[in-house]
């Protein structure tokens, strides 16, 4: 028999990262090690864009 609920399944890091911004948690409470390909992906899920983007320039009218 599997481990896995079919009403929880298990959530990938970047689900994780956007969750805890959607619940108003802090960026430093990511549980992943520094310099793992995990923390990479929640900070990802949480700030919403790949960490390696730049951000969006403001759009100038005129």
């Amino acid at each position: 028999m599997s481990q896995t609920s079919l009403h929880h399944p298990p959530a990938d890091p970047i689900t994780e990262g956007a969750r805890a911004r959607a619940q108003g948690r802090p960026k430093d409470a990511c549980p992943y090690p520094a310099h793992s390909a995990a923390r990479t992906a929640w900070l990802e899920g949480y700030d919403g864009a790949p960490v390696d983007r730049a951000p969006d320039l403001p759009v100038r009218n005129g």
